[in-house]
């Protein structure tokens, strides 16, 4: 199994240099203990309370990439601290990536504490794409029920993606609101027809037609 190891310090102070070499060499040996495969080793001199790193997205850019399916840190703490240990926590258990720390000689044991914020950042988030997939539904429903027929501007859904179906369409945004629909369900309607649109870019694009309907501005 392909590896990633990971080193941090919290400062950019020369003494600091001893521990990001310690952890370096402790975790190549926990790699060969293991039967793991190195690809790549990152270091990095940074507050774990920051997000914004380059080692660690360029560590999940390893991941993502599928050229690796482990990590090994030091301890938890090495990753991150606060909101921002758990927030990557979660990114790596999405992707299906196993930790290895060097303090358990082995996979990362979760403080029940944040076994719990994990599980329940997971049902937020579950419950989240329900209510996304709820939204879609209803406007659907509402746009058919006031006589929307979606089968009349369906005819680039089976094309593949390209700039045909990527633009707006103006016609249908009118259409909708003309049935009293939101922005927000008419966004989450033309979302659940295949387009790719935001509720924004609704609203601009049919602020735009009323400017170009009005006499006044002619």
């Amino acid at each position: 199994m392909k590896a990633v190891i990971y080193c941090r310090v919290s400062t950019e102070k020369k003494e600091q240099e001893s521990s990001l070499a310690r952890q370096k060499e402790e975790l190549y040996e926990l790699a060969v203990r293991q039967g793991l495969e190195v690809v790549t080793c990152i270091e990095e001199q940074v507050s774990g309370y920051e997000i914004n790193r380059d080692g660690i997205f360029e560590m999940l850019e390893y991941f993502s990439n599928k050229k690796a399916e482990c990590l090994l840190i030091q301890d938890e703490t090495r990753l991150g601290r606060g909101n921002t240990k758990i927030a990557l926590f979660h990114q790596l258990q999405k992707l299906h990536i196993l930790i290895y720390t060097a303090i358990h000689d082995g996979e990362l044991e979760l403080s029940e504490s944040d076994s719990m914020v994990l599980q329940i950042v997971g049902i937020v988030e579950e419950y989240q794409r329900k209510i996304h997939n709820l939204k879609i539904k209803r406007g659907m429903q509402r746009a058919v029920k006031e006589g929307y027929n979606p089968r009349n501007n369906l005819k680039n859904i089976s094309k593949a993606p390209g700039r045909e179906r990527l633009e707006v369409p103006l016609e249908e945004i009118v259409r909708l609101r003309e049935k009293k629909l939101t922005f927000g369900e008419i966004t989450s309607t033309l979302n659940g027809l295949g387009y790719t649109i935001s509720k924004a870019t609704v609203h601009r694009r049919y602020q735009e037609y009323e400017q170009e309907s009005d006499p006044q501005n002619k």
